[in-house]
């Protein structure tokens, strides 16, 4: 039993991304970095969601934990506060050149001693993984807060962090499974944005960002438009049309829309639009 991918348990959206309090569930933080799966059994693996990312991570190579164990987690890179810097976690997995040192964020025990332990309730799994992980300064543990989840969701927005999920205590490790048992909710943040164009390859608009008197392009964006939103843009395309090049066709600043996004990055573009609604 050298090598072993687990594929991980995924979340759904809360409903209308919004926190509750329920006390069958707990919340913890949302780590914004890489989802990583630590596979110790006779060898070391590290998997992500489509790679084995063992050598890209020599950080990593000497896990505080004994054989027989299999963690999932997320690994990001900690700015000069102690947040994740998702930029800096997503370019050091694209390029190893000047690559930042990655910590691995453990919320969950997959393998405890070889044996598996995803059909136990979370709860307990908990306890294994306190049990199993002793914390350095690459292996930490993602633990539940204590309190109102509502009222957690709040600070985290305050804060600018990512957000937050929500569990089930009891629910079991559902592999490969977009489950209702985990739910995430994310800090969004909002603005109004120009369409300024479509790309001729994907479902996307160009979206531009009004500074000063002057529109700033800050990227694509694909999520969230709906064929009815589509559909009623066509006829604007067509008749403000400017210009166009291999992949884009770019039209006059005339309509705006509400956009919700995650956060800025350093390249001024904006990270992970989603399309709300056209402001008439």
């Amino acid at each position: 039993m050298k090598k072993m991918f687990i594929p991980p348990m995924l979340l759904q959206y809360s409903k209308n991304n919004l926190p509750f309090d329920d006390p069958s569930t707990f919340a913890e933080l949302k780590w914004d970095g890489i989802r990583l799966i630590v596979s110790n059994l006779d060898e070391l693996n590290l998997y992500t969601k489509n790679t084995n990312a063992t050598a890209k991570y020599p950080e990593l190579h000497n896990p505080p934990i004994p054989k027989g164990t299999i963690l999932d987690g997320e690994i990001v890179v900690l700015d000069e506060q102690g947040e994740a810097d998702f930029e800096a976690t997503n370019t050091g997995f694209r390029s190893s050149k000047n690559r930042k040192p990655v910590v691995f964020m453990a919320f969950d025990i997959l393998y405890h001693r070889g044996i598996d332990v995803t059909a136990l309730p979370l709860e307990v799994r908990k306890g294994l993984l306190e049990e199993a992980v002793q914390e350095n300064e690459t292996y930490r543990i993602v633990r539940p807060i204590q309190g109102s989840t509502t009222g957690f969701f709040k600070l985290i927005c305050q804060h600018g962090l990512e957000g937050i999920v929500i569990k089930k205590k009891s629910s079991k490790y559902e592999k490969d499974t977009r489950s209702w048992s985990w739910q995430k909710v994310i800090n969004y943040q909002m603005a109004v944005c120009f369409i300024t164009g479509y790309s001729k390859k994907e479902h996307s608009w160009l979206l531009g960002y009004p500074e000063g008197d002057r529109i700033r392009p800050i990227g694509t964006m694909e999520l969230g438009i709906t064929p009815t939103a589509r559909q009623s843009m066509w006829p604007v395309f067509q008749a403000y049309k400017i210009g166009e090049s291999k992949d884009h066709v770019y039209v006059q600043p005339v309509v705006r829309c509400k956009v919700k996004y995650r956060d800025w990055y350093k390249s001024g573009a904006m990270r992970l639009p989603v399309f709300e609604e056209f402001i008439v």
